[in-house]
């Protein structure tokens, strides 16, 4: 029997999760690395899934020797993404469908992303109907994932108890974001593996997820 209670809010992580851009990330960085004559491995990139800009841009400027700011390099990566999402937002599977039902339920939502405020907005913009009741980005945050700040922020703007919210993360980073701060977190993995441990939550794919999925979680 389906759980009665639907979640007070669905909080989605945005790259990997809700669009597939991982892969603009990875591209953008090796470009960046090439201009600084240095190599810049996928497995470097990978290692940087989930994490903050702001941090990221600190292990970026390090490795490459780069003269840039961490700032600089933040503005640099995502000049390069958001030229990328301009020309195709490549949504990961189910997401769209996912969003357009919980609208239709009246169920609260929420963008937590560690992108750039501009960034995040750009592709929201392009969702064809309201699909985010509050944007809560990398900018709008003092400590990134996985610290808890940045859901902890989206549930107070929304009202919300974070335990009856649901969270949607593709990286072993942002899951422990959600986690911590006390949402019901589910890993949707996709260019890299979430662990499993006594009580997590992973499932394969957003494809094919209903609300009447959800209230299970609820029983």
């Amino acid at each position: 029997m389906f759980g009665k209670k639907l979640p007070a809010a669905v909080l989605w992580d945005m790259d990997g999760t809700l669009v597939d851009s991982e892969h603009y990330w990875l591209s953008s960085e090796k470009s960046l690395a090439a201009e600084h004559q240095e190599v810049w491995s996928a497995q470097d990139g990978l290692d940087l899934v989930g994490m903050s800009l702001y941090e990221s841009s600190k292990i970026i400027k390090q490795k490459i020797g780069s003269d840039l700011e961490p700032e600089q390099i933040i503005q640099r990566l995502t000049d390069s993404v958001v030229a990328k999402l301009a020309v195709s937002i490549p949504w990961r599977p189910g997401a769209q469908e996912l969003l357009l039902e919980l609208k239709k339920h009246k169920i609260k939502t929420a963008l937590v992303t560690m992108s750039m405020s501009r960034m995040a907005n750009q592709v929201v913009d392009q969702i064809p109907f309201q699909a985010f009741d509050v944007v809560v980005a990398g900018d709008d945050v003092v400590n990134g994932k996985p610290d808890p700040e940045a859901y902890l922020r989206a549930t107070e703007l929304l009202g919300v108890n974070p335990a009856d919210c649901i969270a949607f993360e593709d990286s072993l980073t942002g899951l422990r974001s959600a986690e911590a701060a006390g949402t019901i977190a589910i890993g949707i993995p996709n260019i890299i593996p979430i662990p499993q441990k006594a009580g997590r939550i992973i499932w394969p794919t957003l494809e094919g997820v209903r609300v009447s999925d959800l209230r299970k979680l609820f029983r």
